[in-house]
């Protein structure tokens, strides 16, 4: 970014867009509370919808606190304040203008970005939660704590900004304090992750594009929250956060990857009821076998140089006499070939998109046989998606394969009828 007006018109446009996304979460929050149709209580919104929900929360809360680091840093920079300045070096010489601290700047940048993590992850974890139930054709396991598990990482995701500052001269009192808090978001990771393969488990799976990104996005997501583990600890972290390639593997497994696989999942399953047409799934299956192979060639290796200790940020290592210049060569080239392949796949997911956009096989309605609103609307759907009545919602959004049912899916607007269950025992009916 530069310094002098560069950094400054970095500021100031840092501070435009977090008003605006404060304005759109705010949006968000008041859709989902006040706006729900008749019969969508909390307890029936898709997960897709809770995350959501959640995400604007996160963005509510954490973005005006760099809002106001940004500020402050520019009443630094233009009117002489000492937030974050500790003094000024002119010529030599020490220019009163004292009483800042630059790890104050730290705090206040790490208080948001953590959060944001989780702004960039959770939605593609609830449009995950959607494509494995309606692929799977059975219900999502373990709903309510699904739910629960979605607002444990919000809350959690705003106490563990100090294990990014564990290389900053931090207390080490402090630091224990950040590495439980960080070790403790494990848990409701752990637990969305043990739903998502119980849902798999035993289900009539159809391996759709959308499917394979979704689990894809269980795979990548699994590898880069181990070695969270890692680095959540500061002695091994300060070793490998504070300069290797290691935490660029796990970051980049979970937010380049994880979180890119699940807007693939939901592009390729949202996209008939987008455009009313059919994306070609043997173009969209190779996309995913090239970028799922790909990302883990790219990224698995520099976990291995990172406990070589090759640093980030460095264009060539032949000044440290430590790393085997060769071994570490060999496999950058790999690294460099494999992020061609990932790079070209894309290009394959661009041609599907816009040639099925305007020539791809017409959309049924519901063509994966899904239960939430967005499936009962015409594709693409009209201005005001249903017209001048609204749809009234009678059930929760994951009813698969429910037992006596004459189809394996049951959307959100059918209401409950009493209908005899096979093997019930009685003579009355059961709702269903």
């Amino acid at each position: 970014m530069g310094s002098g007006w560069g950094a400054t018109l970095w500021l100031i446009a840092t501070a435009l867009f977090i008003v605006s996304t404060t304005m759109g979460s705010l949006n968000y929050i008041t859709t989902v509370l006040n706006l729900r149709t008749r019969g969508m209580t909390m307890g029936r919104l898709p997960l897709t919808v809770w995350v959501l929900f959640i995400t604007a929360i996160l963005g509510l809360l954490s973005f005006p606190v760099l809002f106001a680091a940004a500020v402050m840093l520019l009443l630094d920079r233009h009117l002489g304040t000492s937030f974050f300045t500790p003094y000024l070096v002119v010529s030599d010489k020490h220019i009163p203008h004292e009483g800042g601290n630059p790890i104050l700047w730290q705090h206040l940048f790490w208080f948001l970005a953590h959060p944001e993590v989780y702004i960039a992850i959770l939605p593609s974890m609830g449009i995950t939660s959607e494509v494995l139930a309606t692929n799977a054709r059975k219900p999502i396991f373990g709903y309510r704590m699904m739910v629960a598990s979605i607002a444990a990482i919000a809350f959690l995701s705003f106490i563990v900004w100090g294990h990014h500052m564990f290389v900053s001269g931090m207390n080490p009192m402090l630091g224990t304090a950040f590495m439980t808090t960080t070790l403790l978001i494990a848990v409701p990771s752990a637990i969305k992750t043990f739903n998502w393969l119980t849902t798999l488990w035993g289900g009539n799976l159809r391996f759709t594009t959308a499917m394979l990104f979704a689990i894809g996005f269980v795979s990548t997501f699994v590898t880069g929250g181990l070695t969270g583990v890692f680095l959540g600890n500061p002695p091994i972290d300060i070793q490998l956060h504070g300069g290797t390639y290691f935490v660029v593997a796990h970051f980049h497994f979970v937010m380049g990857v994880s979180a890119v696989f699940g807007l693939f999942a939901g592009v390729y399953h949202w996209f008939p009821k987008m455009f009313g047409r059919m994306m070609n799934e043997k173009l969209g299956k190779l996309h995913f076998w090239l970028t799922f192979i790909g990302v883990y060639f790219v990224f698995f290796p520099m976990h291995y140089l990172g406990f070589l200790g090759v640093p980030r940020r460095y264009y060539a290592f032949d000044q440290y006499e430590f790393i085997p210049q060769l071994l570490v060569n060999n496999i950058n080239v790999v690294i460099s070939i494999a992020a061609f392949l990932v790079g070209a796949a894309q290009l394959l997911f661009v041609l599907n998109f816009i040639w099925s956009a305007f020539k791809g096989p017409k959309a049924d309605r519901n063509p994966w046989k899904a239960n939430t609103l967005e499936w009962q609307a015409p594709s693409p759907p009209p201005h005001g998606n249903w017209g001048e009545e609204l749809p009234v919602v009678y059930r929760w959004p994951y009813d698969y394969s429910v037992p006596g049912a004459p189809e394996d899916f049951i959307p959100q607007t059918v209401p409950p009828t009493a209908a005899r269950v096979r093997g019930d025992g009685g003579d009355g009916g059961q709702q269903r």
